[in-house]
C-alpha cells in the first residue's frame, strides 16, 4: 500500500499489489511503443490484454452482470493508483472502458445495452466520448454547435466536429454531445447520441498530439445518420448524463494521477539516494531534499482528498466540491512532483530514458483537460459561498 492511503482490507491489498506488479513488470516496459500509436501499439496492447485475463486482472471495476469482477468503487479506489502508475494500465487491464459501458447500461436502448455493452467491457470495442469542439470554450457546453435533426423512420442526422477527442482516432464508437432542440446558449435541448464510427460521413479530421505525445483527435460528422435507438438517455438529458459520467471519471483520473505522481516520487528517491557527486549523494543536498519534502506533503494532502471524493460518489451523494477538490490538488501534485523529479535528475530527467517527461506533460496537460482548474476553482467556490 502507498503511503498516506487509506486502510484497505488485506484481500484488496493482495490484489493490488498483483496489479501492482502487472503494470510495473509488463506494461510499462512497453510504455514508448503504447505511446507512439500505430498497428505495432495495437498489437502489443492486444498482448497485455490476453495476459491480464489469463491472470485474473481483468475489468476490475465492471459490474458482473456486464462481464467483469464487480469490485465496488471504494474498494476499486485503492487498485486505481496502482493500475494508473501507467497512462496504459488501464487500457491493458480493461478498466479504461468503464464509462463508457456503464452510460451505455443505465441510459442507453435494450438495443445498445445488448449489442455493445459486454463487448466493451471484453475488450473487443473501444468507445470515446466528444463533446468538445474547435472555437467554443470547452467549459461552457450550452454553446455547442454540432446539431443532430430528425430524419426518416425516427432516425437522427447528426453535423458537427468535435475535437481532443481522447481515443477518437481508434474508437469503434463515439458518444457525440449534439443539439436537438433550440439554439445556442440555451441550457435546454442538448442531447447524447452513440455514433459507430463506420458509419457513413464520420471521419477523422487529423490527431491532435498533447504537447506531442498522441492520443487526441479531431473528428467531423457530416450528415451522420444513426437510429433511433441509438439516443442516449432521454432527449434533452444529455448534460445530466454527462454530469453523472463526468464526477465518476474525474474521480479515476484523480486516482491515476496520484499513482503517476507517486511513481515521479519513487524516481526522485532513487535518484538522489543512488547518485553520487564531487559533494557526496545527491540526497544529502538541502536543495534536494526540499524537493524530496514539498512532493510528500503534496501527495499526503491531496491522497486523503481523493479518497473523500471517492467515498461520497460511491454513496450517490452531491459531490461537486469533493470532486472538485480532488481534480485540482491531484493535477497539481501530479505536475509538481514530476518537476521536482526531472529536476533532481538534471539533464536525464528531460531525456527518453526515462518517464519523467512523459509524467510531467500528462500533469501539465491535466491542469486543462477534464476542466480547467480555473473552472473547478469558481464552481467550488460558488458552491461554497451559496451554502
Amino acid at each position: 500500500m502507498t503511503q498516506g492511503e487509506p486502510q484497505c482490507p488485506q484481500d484488496i491489498a493482495e490484489l493490488r499489489q498483483r496489479v501492482a506488479e502487472f503494470v510495473r513488470g509488463r506494461v510499462m516496459p512497453h510504455e514508448p511503443v503504447l505511446d507512439a500509436g500505430g498497428p505495432e501499439a495495437g498489437a502489443v496492447l492486444a498482448r497485455l490484454r490476453k495476459e491480464a485475463k489469463d491472470a485474473g486482472l481483468w475489468a476490475l471495476p465492471h459490474p458482473v452482470e456486464l462481464g467483469g469482477q464487480g469490485l465496488p468503487l471504494r474498494s476499486y479506489a485503492h487498485i486505481a493508483e496502482a493500475e494508473g502508475a501507467s497512462d496504459h494500465g488501464p487500457a491493458a487491464l480493461g478498466s479504461a472502458s468503464l464509462l463508457d459501458a456503464l452510460m451505455l447500461w443505465r441510459h442507453g436502448s435494450a438495443r445498445v445495452r445488448e449489442t455493445y455493452v459486454p463487448a466493451l467491457v471484453a475488450g473487443d470495442l473501444r468507445a470515446c466520448y466528444a463533446m468538445t469542439e474547435p472555437d467554443v470554450p470547452g467549459t461552457d457546453p450550452f454553446r455547442t454547435a454540432t446539431r443532430a435533426e430528425p430524419a426518416d423512420g425516427g432516425a437522427w442526422r447528426i453535423s458537427g466536429r468535435k475535437w481532443f477527442t481522447s481515443g477518437g482516432a481508434d474508437a469503434d464508437l463515439v458518444t457525440v454531445l449534439a443539439r436537438t432542440d433550440g439554439s445556442a446558449p440555451h441550457r435546454e435541448g442538448l442531447s447524447l447520441l452513440l455514433v459507430p464510427t463506420g458509419s457513413a460521413g464520420f471521419r477523422v479530421v487529423r490527431d491532435l498530439p498533447v504537447l506531442g505525445a498522441a492520443g487526441q483527435a479531431e473528428i467531423a460528422l457530416d450528415e451522420v445518420t444513426v437510429d433511433a435507438d441509438h439516443l442516449i438517455g432521454e432527449r434533452g438529458t444529455a448534460l445530466t448524463v454527462a454530469g453523472e459520467r463526468l464526477q465518476l471519471g474525474r474521480t479515476l483520473r484523480c486516482l491515476r494521477w496520484l499513482g503517476q505522481a507517486q511513481r515521479a516520487f519513487e524516481l526522485m528517491r532513487e535518484r538522489a539516494l543512488a547518485r553520487t557527486g564531487s559533494r557526496g549523494p545527491l540526497g544529502d543536498l538541502q536543495l534536494v531534499q526540499r524537493h524530496i519534502f514539498e512532493s510528500l506533503l503534496a501527495l499526503r494532502t491531496t491522497r486523503p482528498l481523493v479518497h473523500e471524493a471517492v467515498a461520497r460518489v460511491d454513496a450517490g451523494l452531491d459531490a461537486h466540491v469533493e470532486v472538485g477538490l480532488a481534480k485540482v490538488a491531484a493535477a497539481r501534485t501530479l505536475q509538481q512532483v514530476a518537476d521536482a523529479a526531472i529536476q533532481v535528475h538534471g539533464a536525464a530527467g528531460l531525456g527518453p530514458d526515462t518517464p519523467l517527461p512523459a509524467l510531467f506533460r500528462t500533469g501539465r496537460a491535466a491542469r486543462i483537460l477534464d476542466g480547467p482548474d480555473e473552472l473547478h476553482i469558481t464552481s467550488v467556490a460558488r458552491r461554497v459561498l451559496r451554502s
